[in-house]
C-alpha cells in the first residue's frame, strides 16, 4: 500500500474503500472526495495506469486483482492507458474545494488529465 494514511479504519476497511475509490475514479474519470482520501486514491490510480500501459496477461492479472469491476479493467487497459503512452507520470490532478459544510474537512476534485 502507498502512503502511510491510515484514515481513521482498520486495514481490511481501508484497503476496502480504496479500491472502491479507485474503481469509482477509473470508471467515471473524475471524484469529490476529502483531501486526504483523494491523495492516497491518486498515488494508486497512477499505478495502475502504469502498469496498464504494457499489455500483458501478467499485467492485467495485477489490476484485476485489485480493481473489483472487470468492465474498468478493459476500459483501462483500451482507453485510459493508451491516451497516456508518452507520458511519464503525472496522468491526475487535485483541485482542493474548500472545507466540508457538515464537519470542515477539506474537500477536492480527483480527476484524470
Amino acid at each position: 500500500m502507498p502512503g502511510t494514511r491510515k484514515l481513521g479504519r482498520s486495514t481490511a476497511h481501508r484497503t476496502a474503500m480504496l479500491r472502491g475509490l479507485v474503481t469509482f475514479f477509473l470508471e467515471n474519470g473524475k471524484i469529490e472526495t476529502t483531501a486526504t482520501r483523494a491523495k492516497e486514491v491518486r498515488s494508486l490510480a497512477e499505478k495502475m495506469i502504469t502498469i496498464a500501459k504494457d499489455n500483458s496477461l501478467q499485467n492485467k492479472r495485477l489490476v484485476m486483482s485489485f480493481i473489483t469491476k472487470e468492465s474498468v479493467t478493459n476500459k483501462l487497459f483500451t482507453e485510459i492507458a493508451p491516451k497516456y503512452a508518452d507520458r511519464n507520470g503525472g496522468y491526475t490532478r487535485i483541485t482542493k474545494l474548500g472545507p466540508r459544510r457538515g464537519d470542515a474537512a477539506e474537500m477536492a476534485i480527483l480527476e484524470l488529465l
